[in-house]
């Protein structure tokens, strides 16, 4: 299997990493930035122009700007399937820019490039590419309607969780622990709580942990005195204004 990236920035990049090991090879291209060539030395791959990739891979990972999309879909016309990952683009709106190319529309977010991913998909797409994405981690199928919401929550949401764990990290050192040293216990301690969610209803597990008059009842407290659920909300409404302009 050939993938090629039409576009080498963050997330074509993790989505590459992720893929490291498991194809035949990959493909890149980029604007000029150098990305391109700087993936392709880094995972063994090859840099070519956009007409190039799209000739040669067996898919295609559309990871350009979405402002970008008319500018480059013209030099994609030997693609056969294109993965698109642009933001806030419908499928209607893909598949008129390609329509010769079978056009599956994914949203991944970071967890892809440790194959810990979650990827909504939309759209057409061969059982191959399917598999391929499955590697990278969760998939799930959604309406087109529902990308800007779903973008909002799983793809937006590492940036708020790594906030979330730098601040509790920046607490413990400010409390007289290695940062290093809390920097691991709340990362560690984030990686276990997840996997104790797929078991249990978030609201179970933060009853669990909260003994009636304890520390964490205190420190409950304290997030709600801040505003800590309001300014979640606050962060998801924010991003879906950002994407629907």
């Amino acid at each position: 299997m050939i993938v090629g990236f039409i576009g080498s920035g963050n997330m074509a990049a993790a989505m590459a990493r992720g893929w490291a090991g498991e194809l035949d090879s990959m493909l890149f291209s980029d604007s000029g930035s150098g990305r391109a060539a700087a993936l392709a030395a880094e995972l063994g791959g090859e840099a070519l122009s956009n007409e190039e990739v799209a000739a040669r891979a067996d898919f295609v990972v559309l990871a350009v700007k979405p402002g970008m999309l008319d500018e480059v879909a013209p030099q994609l016309g030997a693609a056969r399937r294109v993965v698109s990952i642009l933001a806030a683009v419908p499928l209607a709106r893909l598949r008129e820019a390609l329509p010769a190319a079978e056009v599956l529309r994914v949203m991944p977010n970071v967890g892809v490039e440790v194959r810990q991913g979650v990827m909504c998909v939309a759209g057409d797409g061969g059982s191959e590419v399917r598999a391929q994405l499955e590697l990278l981690g969760h998939v799930v199928d959604l309406p087109d309607d529902q990308f800007d919401e779903a973008t909002a929550i799983m793809g937006c949401a590492p940036a708020y969780l790594a906030l979330a764990v730098e601040a509790l990290a920046d607490a413990g050192a400010a409390a007289g622990l290695d940062i290093e040293l809390a920097r691991e216990l709340v990362v560690e301690t984030t990686a276990g709580t997840a996997e104790l969610l797929r078991e249990r209803h978030p609201a179970d597990v933060r009853k669990a942990v909260t003994s009636p008059g304890g520390s964490t009842e205190a420190g409950l407290e304290a997030l709600d005195r801040e505003g800590a659920r309001a300014a979640f909300e606050a962060a998801v409404e924010a991003s879906l204004a950002r994407m629907r302009g």
